[in-house]
């Protein structure tokens, strides 16, 4: 009996250190921004299921945020009333541009009334970017991914609930670019998908959230007003609004872990 006491005990403290369930919510006057990938179901031995948030589960995230009294804004959204927003706003952001995010978060996004902000990787079609971050990711799972199409993009634009930014012309990681290599990246990327959207494009990822300060200064320096990095947390009052951090939502998330992390910014 006293060994299964102790077992308890060990679990119990192990389970308190992993989820940290006791510390006191960040201030819910502070916005939450959600980063996602994917919403689709998994694929059996898959490398990348960590991004595949599963159409369920994701509807089950969004009601329960509804239902809690979330406020849904864009990330354009976000920083025009940054300080002026309700408690509880959160920005739900999709990067690179899956077809999935079409087909089954749209739906879910309408159904419910909330907003998201998808980054756009232009030229995103059979291409395999993980490679761009570690050479030894070559699965070529990413590429096999489906992609939203121009149409299809455009028509997220124009629905009133998605806002399109850019995520660069290739997913390029930007350490590895010259300074005009960069310039391209962030530039042309804007300018193609403000010509396809008929909409300005003001929101920016950086790719794999490899960034440097001559990135932030590029991205200011070509137009854009706000980007978001992977750095896990919840911006303080006074932001830098060329490096905000998000919230990662992995596909292998519970529900109980998704609404720690809402409430506490990152994993402990």
């Amino acid at each position: 009996m006293i060994y299964l006491l102790i077992l308890l005990l060990v679990l119990m403290i192990a389970f308190s250190v992993k989820y940290a369930w006791w510390k006191p919510a960040v201030d819910w006057k502070r916005p939450r921004v959600l980063m996602y990938h994917m919403v689709r179901e998994h694929i059996d031995g898959a490398k990348f299921n960590k991004l595949r948030v599963q159409p369920a589960a994701f509807e089950k995230q969004v009601a329960w945020m509804k239902a809690e009294g979330f406020h849904f804004v864009t990330m354009q959204e976000l920083q025009d009333n940054w300080g002026k927003h309700p408690e509880k706003t959160v920005a739900i952001t999709f990067d690179d541009g899956y077809l999935d995010n079409l087909e089954n978060a749209y739906p879910i996004l309408e159904k419910y009334h909330a907003k998201a902000t998808i980054y756009v990787v232009v030229d995103r079609h059979e291409r395999d970017w993980s490679t761009y971050k570690k050479a030894h990711h070559n699965s070529g799972e990413l590429a096999r991914e489906p992609k939203l199409n121009d149409e299809q993009v455009h028509f997220l634009a124009q629905s009133g609930i998605v806002e399109i930014g850019s995520h660069t012309l290739t997913h390029a990681n930007l350490d590895k670019l010259s300074d005009a290599e960069c310039l391209v990246e962030l530039r042309d990327s804007k300018a193609q998908l403000e010509q396809l959207t008929q909409k300005t494009v003001m929101s920016f990822a950086y790719p794999f959230g490899i960034y440097s300060q001559r990135d932030v200064e590029t991205a200011r320096q070509v137009g854009y007003s706000n980007a978001v990095t992977t750095k896990e947390g919840i911006d303080a009052d006074l932001p830098d609004f060329m490096q905000l951090q998000r919230i990662k939502i992995s596909g292998k998330d519970s529900m109980f872990a998704v609404k720690l992390r809402l409430k506490l910014g990152k994993r402990n």
